[in-house]
């Protein structure tokens, strides 16, 4: 059976963002700084799907969306599916570290795996790895670069200290 892929790119405050799906879930958010490329590197349809991304990506931006309600099929082995479910339950605002996340997914002695498992993951931001970090609270590896887990980070630790103030 031929999976259809669609494809786009979004501007964003990271650069450009390309969005890939199957016409029913997403498959894909990579940064252009990340090597991991898409199965969709040639397709150039839009979605439905790809819009709603657009516009939910877009408010997470602005500071309006702390949850994404995107259908979602990344590929990977069963190992990181565990580990990118595991991700999701991370709030917003919020890290834990990879040691946390091994135990997380049942595996305490495979932080490496899990830290290799969450840089496979092809559907950056709204899968949240960048919530990742090392146990001693530094931040470590991000397949869209560092200075963007910090962007990211920085932004909603200050969205949500913004709202926890004005509630």
């Amino acid at each position: 059976m031929n999976i259809p892929y669609f494809s786009t790119t979004m501007q964003s405050p990271l650069g450009d963002l390309r969005l890939t799906s199957n016409g029913q879930a997403m498959t894909g958010v990579y940064m252009s700084t990340q090597q991991t490329h898409s199965p969709a590197e040639n397709a150039s349809k839009e979605c439905s799907i790809l819009q709603q991304a657009k516009r939910q990506l877009n408010e997470y931006f602005s500071g309006q969306r702390h949850h994404f309600e995107l259908p979602l099929a990344p590929s990977g082995t069963e190992f990181q599916q565990r580990v990118w479910k595991a991700l999701c339950t991370i709030s917003y605002g919020q890290t834990v570290s990879y040691q946390y996340l091994a135990n997380l997914v049942g595996n305490p002695k495979g932080c490496r795996a899990v830290g290799l498992a969450n840089s496979k993951n092809p559907i950056s931001i709204i899968i949240p790895c960048h919530r990742v970090i090392g146990t001693n609270g530094k931040l470590t590896g991000y397949a869209g670069g560092l200075d963007n887990k910090k962007w990211l980070l920085e932004r909603e630790v200050a969205a949500a200290t913004f709202r926890m103030k004005i509630a």
